[in-house]
């Protein structure tokens, strides 16, 4: 990781090694239509199954041009009850398809050899042409890239991040993601889906272009020679930083090559504000706002205007107000700004911008689902997503875009990096599948989305790693349409749990919503604690009524409580001050109020 005090430094490990292409096999499946008897298990399985293990209920049946069950729905209805007579079953003829062909019903409970049977009563008809199953079809989004293989923060079950089952409701056709960051370096595998973005450095000293700002966000490299960022900083090639989080969001995907973007129907606007050593706040905050479509003096106005804000940057110390500021007004635009919580193994509370109110901040996890050894923590940490750890393989890096110049821009590669960087993208990928899939989503509803459908960490995170690891099949079949996600309101502020003490109360005011509450209130909880069978927690209405959500249990040991209840609150009235009451009610163990929500 590079450091300069005065600037931000970008969080990428040092070590990043091209590999060479993998080449995945793809396969077309077609149904074939001819009448051969089957010859093997495969093939029977093939003729009798409507999916595999599942036998058909249903068959197709194609008779030839000449036969009066071709034309005649009485003769091919005739015809069903009298092959299911022959095979000891009782069919029935169900419509015409489009093509000609008859749909026939074969009943409940029949066996695949049932099936089998009929099928062959139809193949022994000189009449007809073929007979197939009625066959289950479901979404195949699984793209035909080269190098998907490798991509295993998208579909590894344990502790990718579910990517490709969001894929057949959205692709995040729709929306722009700003990557404020290097810049963009061209790379066919992420060109198509790049719109304008703007180079916001405006210290000639750091941009390493030769001039200040301007509307060409091109990477032209931020290496740096020994000395150069700071006594005892060593030399450091370009690391093409940008071009490589931009690949995870957006890569042009089913292109038969490379690899495949999260959200590959989205646009990418390359916003440059980190070159040689780094970049100043001051041209952050500038590319914040222009991003989310507020004015900056001096420069166009924005025709990209985007609906998330990718940060993978950071630097020391507190969230000034300056930066709360400009995310503050790109918040209320209704632009979702995600930023990485740092690579210090620290306390994210001492590194800005991911201490900042009002953003996604994302820590990083590994192959095995734990805490990257490299990522920040803490109860400021929102989520978690897949960030590589190499020092287990390169292979167990995250793998994207790159480019293999040392120094200026050379032949474009791909290659494997780690850190919170690169999860910070994969959360901006999912909030763009979200924003795609539902367009009425606000940042805090879709902060909330992320929160209440992540799943339990696979792995270990020692002092906080949000709500757990973003799940994006869950998260966008959650908001898809508009319908699910109701009206949420969430708090974020942080309480401690005393040991073995007194109740603890975490207050949301809830106001706009008509009538009373659902009989199916959502609770999203996410508490941090040591022992979590210690734990009492209720629901406070408005009226004072208690709603018991978990009570102790000396057999429950294992920690942390991240999850979702349901309420029947109907008889209360929505708007007022709702309370989340919690209580340790024995000692030896302690934990933390990180966040929770009500979605009505």
């Amino acid at each position: 990781m590079r450091t300069s005090a005065p600037t931000r430094r970008r969080l990428v490990s040092a070590a990043a090694v091209t590999a060479a292409l993998f080449t995945a096999a793809t396969a077309t499946v077609a149904v074939a239509q001819d009448t051969a008897s089957p010859t093997s298990s495969a093939d029977l399985a093939a003729r009798t199954e409507a999916a595999p293990g599942t036998p058909a209920e249903r068959l197709i049946v194609g008779y030839k041009s000449g036969a009066a069950e071709a034309k005649s729905n009485t003769a091919a209805e005739a015809d069903a009850a009298a092959k299911g007579k022959e095979a000891g079953e009782k069919l029935d003829f169900q419509r015409r398809l489009g093509t000609g062909a008859a749909l026939v019903d074969l009943g409940e409970d029949l066996t695949r050899a049932d099936v089998a049977d009929v099928i062959a009563e139809y193949q022994a008809d000189p009449q007809v042409a073929y007979v197939v199953p009625d066959r289950l079809n479901t979404p195949k989004a699984d793209p035909n890239d080269t190098d998907y293989a490798k991509q295993w923060d998208l579909f590894e079950t344990t502790a990718g991040m579910r990517v490709p089952g969001a894929w057949s409701t959205s692709t995040g056709s729709g929306v722009t993601v700003a990557v404020i960051d290097t810049g963009y370096v061209t790379h066919s595998d992420l060109a198509g889906n790049i719109v304008g973005g703007y180079d916001f450095i405006s210290d000639t000293a750091v941009s390493v272009d030769g001039d200040g700002r301007d509307s060409n966000p091109a990477d032209p490299g931020d290496w740096y020679a020994a000395g150069d960022c700071g006594t005892g900083v060593p030399a450091s090639n370009s690391s093409w930083h940008g071009t490589h989080v931009a690949g995870t969001i957006a890569a042009v995907t089913n292109n038969s090559k490379g690899m495949a973007g999260i959200a590959y129907g989205a646009k990418i606007s390359p916003l440059r504000v980190l070159g040689k050593c780094g970049g100043y706040d001051s041209d952050i905050i500038d590319a914040i706002t222009w991003a989310s479509g507020g004015t900056v003096s001096g420069v166009p106005a924005n025709s990209n205007v985007a609906k998330v804000i990718n940060m993978s940057l950071g630097g020391d110390g507190a969230c000034t107000s300056a930066t709360q500021s400009a995310i503050n007004a790109a918040v209320n635009r209704g632009t979702t700004v995600v930023v990485a919580a740092g690579n210090e193994n620290d306390n994210v509370a001492n590194h800005s911008p991911g201490n900042c109110n009002n953003v996604i901040s994302v820590a990083a996890t590994g192959r095995t689902g734990s805490k990257a050894s490299y990522s920040n923590y803490g109860s400021l940490v929102d989520i978690s997503a897949p960030g590589g750890e190499m020092s287990t393989g390169t292979a167990n890096g995250i793998y994207s875009t790159l480019n293999s110049g040392t120094k200026t821009p050379s032949t474009e590669s791909y290659a494997y990096y780690q850190g919170t960087s690169m999860a910070t993208p994969h959360i901006a990928g999912l909030v763009a599948l979200m924003k795609s899939a539902n367009s009425t989503l606000t940042p805090a509803q879709i902060e909330s989305a992320i929160k209440t459908n992540a799943r339990a960490l696979p792995g270990t995170c020692s002092g906080g790693c949000g709500a757990g690891l973003a799940d994006a099949t869950k998260t966008v079949a959650a908001v898809a349409g508009g319908t699910s996600t109701g009206t949420t309101f969430s708090s974020t502020s942080s309480v401690a749990i005393p040991d073995g003490g007194s109740a603890i109360e975490s207050p949301i005011t809830v106001s706009g919503v008509s009538g009373n509450a659902p009989s199916t209130l959502k609770v999203g909880v996410n508490i941090t604690h040591t022992y979590r069978g210690d734990l009492v927690i209720d629901l406070i209405a408005p009226d004072g009524s208690a709603y018991r959500l978990k009570s102790s249990s000396s057999s429950d040991s294992a920690d942390n409580v991240n999850t979702t209840y349901t309420v029947n609150a109907s008889t209360e009235v929505a708007n007022g001050t709702w309370k989340l009451r919690v209580q340790d009610v024995y000692s030896a163990d302690t934990g933390t109020l990180n966040s929770w929500n009500l979605t009505f």
